[in-house]
């Protein structure tokens, strides 16, 4: 059993409300942020702590700025994640994000 199917397991055991501590990942979730990493170059991971509106969340920047965010159970789990797949994870109320993410939103509203 892999790591990651190991820790949606437990956060099914734990029977928790989506988008809180504990809650389980989806495979969808899972299978859409593997897929971004492995299919773009240079990812990164930004993991969000929860705040009194929402949960946390992980932030995959890729190297041309191209971004995706996904609501996770727990910080730990998103370091996990970026662990096992091997690219860095910074904490994002430390590391700020990267000026590449920036630039390619503004590409993107220019057309």
């Amino acid at each position: 059993m892999g790591i990651l199917s190991r820790l949606r397991g437990r956060a099914r055991q734990r029977g928790s409300v989506p988008g809180r501590p504990g809650a389980p990942v989806s495979d969808l979730t899972t299978r859409h942020l593997t897929e971004f990493a492995s299919s773009r170059r240079g990812v990164e991971a930004w993991i969000e702590p929860p705040t009194a509106v929402t949960g946390a969340s992980l932030l995959l920047v890729a190297a041309d700025g191209e971004w995706t965010r996904r609501s996770i159970p727990s910080a730990s789990w998103g370091h996990k994640f970026a662990e096992h797949l091997q690219m860095p994870g910074y904490d994002a109320g430390v590391v700020s994000y990267p000026q590449r993410m920036r630039d390619w939103n503004s590409r993107q509203k220019r057309g």
